[in-house]
């Protein structure tokens, strides 16, 4: 059976543990947390992503026909950015009831907390309907671990709810937007710079689908939580030199969109709106994830957050993406909530922090919300 561990504790302990992405490095941590599982009864696989990239799935109980509750999470991070931290991103170091290092909100934090909920309360799972938890490689690059447990025969079991630990500061959020990444390519015929009459110009084809991009409107109604969805440029290249007409211009556009428009239509409608001249590759392609809040489940969970944040919850969304936005799909649509002790403004920042406070908190929120699920 396994000792007590204490939630902040492990968030120190894997804070110590570079998982930065690239390249990610993850499997020391998934190993680390799946000793702890296994040590409380815990039935735990590894599925290799490449090498020393590792997600984990660990599951308990599973009697009867209620399927097991799901909490998921990922373990890389983002790489430290360019300015200098004033605390050490990888010790871990408390200041002032916060917990600063890469990962501490972002989400190592929601990941310790609901692994000490679910040790905590394993020895009574055994005949309940259980858990599944799902630890994953490579979120921060577009979920690249979910969408390969998805997709790989066997990893997954199932789930009748999920709660994902990504930072809300333990206020339970409904739903996220969807990710729409999508290059727009334009193609040209080069020439010597000095007769660009012989030449035919990407750029210039690219410039005018910016001009359309920055006009473009989605054809959907707006989503009554979410609102409508966006569409910005982020990128823009092209040309090899400035002494040739340009063959190819690439432009890089990122969509976050809402539960009211599906993926496929809104390339249909950039393509019409773009024309032949530009060709579009799809980069990243996650859906929205959205649970009405009236859910009798989503209901229970503000149950048990209003006497923790002594308030009722309303119903939020959340503009960020998550592995939810893959595993979902795989479970059937099960009712989600994004529920973490982590501060969404800190996510990717320097001097990331956690506050500890939250982290205890939030390891009582999942224990009752687990309690409720399998009725122990």
């Amino acid at each position: 059976m396994a000792t007590h561990i204490n939630a902040v504790e492990l968030t120190r302990q894997i804070v110590r543990m570079n998982t930065v992405n690239p390249p990610g490095d993850e499997e020391q941590c998934a190993r680390h947390l799946g000793a702890l599982l296994e040590n409380a009864g815990f039935k735990v696989a590894y599925h290799q992503l490449s090498a020393k990239r590792a997600s984990l799935v660990a599951t308990i109980g599973g009697s009867g026909d209620k399927a097991p509750l799901c909490f998921t999470g990922h373990i890389d991070t983002v790489p430290l950015g360019a300015a200098k931290w004033r605390m050490d991103p990888f010790a871990a170091d408390t200041d002032a009831g916060k917990l600063y290092g890469r990962g501490t909100s972002d989400m190592k934090s929601g990941v310790a907390a609901f692994v000490v909920a679910c040790v905590n309360l394993s020895g009574r799972l055994e005949r309940s309907p259980g858990l599944e938890l799902v630890i994953t490689a490579g979120e921060e690059t577009g979920c690249q671990g979910a969408f390969h447990l998805t997709h790989k025969s066997g990893a997954l079991g199932r789930a009748g709810a999920v709660i994902v630990g990504e930072p809300t500061s333990n206020y339970p959020f409904v739903g996220h937007k969807g990710a729409f990444w999508v290059n727009a390519r334009t193609k040209g015929v080069t020439a010597h710079g000095s007769m660009p009459e012989k030449g035919v110009n990407a750029v210039f084809k690219a410039a005018r689908a910016v001009t359309v991009l920055e006009r473009f409107r989605f054809s959907n109604p707006p989503h009554p939580l979410m609102g409508q969805a966006t569409l910005n440029v982020g990128t823009i290249r092209g040309g090899l030199n400035i002494n040739s007409v340009p063959d190819e211009a690439v432009i890089g556009i990122d969509i976050r969109t809402v539960p009211s428009v599906r993926h496929a239509q809104i390339k249909a409608d950039l393509a019409r709106q773009l024309g032949a001249d530009v060709e579009l590759e799809t980069l990243l392609d996650l859906e929205s994830v959205y649970t009405a809040p009236e859910d009798p489940w989503v209901q229970e969970v503000f149950d048990v957050m209003q006497s923790i944040l002594g308030k009722r919850p309303e119903p939020r969304a959340a503009t960020y993406f998550t592995d939810a936005a893959a595993l979902n799909l795989a479970y059937g649509t099960p009712p989600t909530i994004i529920l973490g002790p982590g501060e969404a403004p800190l996510a990717h920042q320097t001097d990331e922090y956690c506050v500890v406070e939250r982290v205890t908190e939030s390891v009582a929120a999942y224990e009752e919300i687990a309690r409720r699920w399998c009725s122990i």
